[in-house]
């Protein structure tokens, strides 16, 4: 048998005789979801004829190489025709000196490893390939927007209309209004380059969202009632979770449609991609409001300034707009536990800070300290449309507290000041770091729906961007990870008490809790 070698992979020719099965020593396969599919029943074969292997220094032995690939359209139409891709007669790709994406790159998930330790887990590059599945004058495409608002979402809607125009030649992209529900009870946009051009200057979302309405049947009937072969759904992972049950249906009824996901959540709680569109303008924001209150509570005697930020489960925003503003004492998240009352509690900080500075701003994220308020407030656990758990007011119930515990039992004369930017963060424009990310993501997934790619999601890992199998982004969350170094150097940055060292008597079992779980955990950094 022939075999290319390259310095970390070797590509075998599917006409030799030896073929790897999921089961192989070599090479690893990792279920794009629970239920058996036909593409994992089959040796793992690229587009353009060459399967990935992994390769020991002795051509033997097991590296722990894992490609956790993604469904493409000829693993349940497997006679479906390929192309020469348009970009090989693009003007703008002319000059690149390796137009198209080799069959055999991929993208490791881990990049800090040790001697002797296995490659792990790796994803499909991004980028054009040399074959397309579709025929650019017989694509119509749609695109969604589902859930909450997020800076930057107009950018990927115009790149996606332009990638498939600029790149592609196509001139029919629907613009699906209104969320999922749409599909069946809302008129379609035609978008067209010169119908998008400007709306990335926006806020919000050019096609409207709306939260729920997401029926399977109704919606693929109306993809295929329509014409349509090429979806992409911008979305959160509920969101995601739709788009993976919409390619099960494709799927099922033997559609020839590429079904793309573009990852939204301005929390960055979606895991394995680097960050999530509009993170960045989201903390660059947020320093508004913190520079807001640290002037309010810096003018006045024993000024605490409170300021809500987003973060449901996750507190990335606020961890990140603390270690970026400078100016905030205490930083309060979901991930961390805190407590109110007693020796090394937020109170005793509170006056500790008062006493040395004459002010102090607190951070803290929507979804912290749930607990307590349920607690004191006895609220009934709601949910929204998309089945997010919806949230007491963390930020006026603490803000209540600390002015009833200074000024009725410390008896201290206190100036409160409560600053909740939310919605003046989630409707701002994209600012330019991510209207260029949203312009990458948007690319990418142009180029994997045209590669006859399906039922996957786009986005960056480790400053790659990969093709992701959907159930990745929405199997788990991203959250803060309390013994990550990150967290470690924002508390060396506020000198703030980590809230883990209390007597039982005043919250112990929170805190006992707390440590064992971090004491089960693998230490590491980012």
């Amino acid at each position: 048998m022939d075999i290319l070698t390259f310095p970390s992979l070797s590509y075998a020719s599917p006409l030799s005789t030896l073929f790897f099965k999921p089961k192989s020593p070599s090479l690893t396969y990792s279920n794009f979801k629970s239920r058996n599919q036909s593409y994992l029943k089959k040796p793992l074969i690229s587009r353009q004829n060459f399967l990935i292997r992994s390769q020991a220094s002795d051509q033997t032995a097991d590296d722990g190489f894992v490609l956790d690939d993604v469904p493409h359209l000829t693993d349940f139409l497997p006679d479906l025709p390929s192309y020469p891709n348009p970009l090989k007669n693009s003007q703008a790709y002319a000059i690149v000196k390796q137009t198209f994406v080799r069959p055999e790159d991929v993208v490791a998930q881990k990049i800090v490893v040790q001697k002797g330790s296995s490659r792990g887990v790796h994803f499909r590059r991004a980028g054009p390939r040399e074959k397309v599945y579709f025929k650019s004058e017989e694509v119509r495409a749609c695109i969604v927007t589902c859930g909450g608002l997020c800076p930057g979402i107009n950018t990927v809607i115009r790149e996606i209309v332009c990638g498939l125009n600029y790149m592609y030649g196509v001139n029919d992209v629907l613009g699906i209004q209104g969320g999922y529900r749409g599909f069946y009870s809302k008129n379609t946009l035609t978008l067209t380059p010169k119908v998008v051009n400007d709306i990335h200057k926006r806020g919000g979302t050019f096609l409207l969202t709306s939260r729920g309405g997401h029926d399977t049947q109704k919606i693929v009937d109306n993809i295929q009632d329509r014409g349509i072969n090429q979806v992409y759904i911008i979305g959160g992972d509920g969101t995601q979770r739709g788009a993976a049950q919409i390619y099960e249906e494709v799927e099922k009824r033997g559609l020839q449609v590429a079904v793309t996901g573009i990852p939204k959540t301005i929390d960055n709680d979606i895991a394995v991609i680097d960050k999530s569109f509009g993170f960045d303008t989201a903390v660059e924001e947020a320093q508004r409001a913190i520079n807001a209150a640290h002037v309010e509570v810096e003018s006045v005697e024993n000024g605490i300034g409170i300021v809500k930020l987003m973060g449901r489960y996750s507190g990335f925003i606020a961890m990140f707009a603390t270690l970026a503003s400078r100016d905030v004492d205490c930083c309060l998240i979901p991930e961390s536990p805190f407590y109110l009352e007693g020796k090394g509690g937020l109170y005793e900080f509170i006056e500790e800070r008062l006493k040395e500075n004459g002010h102090i701003v607190i951070v803290v994220a929507e979804g912290a300290g749930q607990e307590y308020v349920a607690q004191s407030m006895q609220g009934i656990e709601e949910k929204d449309a998309s089945g997010n758990r919806l949230l007491l007011d963390v930020g006026l119930w603490l803000t209540q507290n600390i002015k009833d515990h200074f000024t009725k039992e410390r008896k201290m004369a206190i100036n409160m000041k409560y600053i909740d930017p939310t919605y003046m963060i989630r409707a701002i424009p994209s600012n330019a770091s991510d209207n260029i990310y949203c312009t990458l993501l948007a690319q990418s997934a142009v180029h994997g729906a045209m590669a006859g790619y399906t039922g996957f999601t786009v986005g960056p890992v480790n400053s790659r961007h990969a093709y992701i199998p959907i159930s990745h982004v929405t199997g788990t969350q991203n959250t803060v990870k309390l013994t990550d170094r990150m967290w470690a150097r924002l508390l060396a940055s506020t000198n703030q008490p980590s809230f883990l060292n209390c007597d039982e008597s005043i919250g112990g079992k929170v805190c006992k809790d707390t440590i064992d779980l971090i004491n089960n955990m693998k230490i590491t950094s980012i």
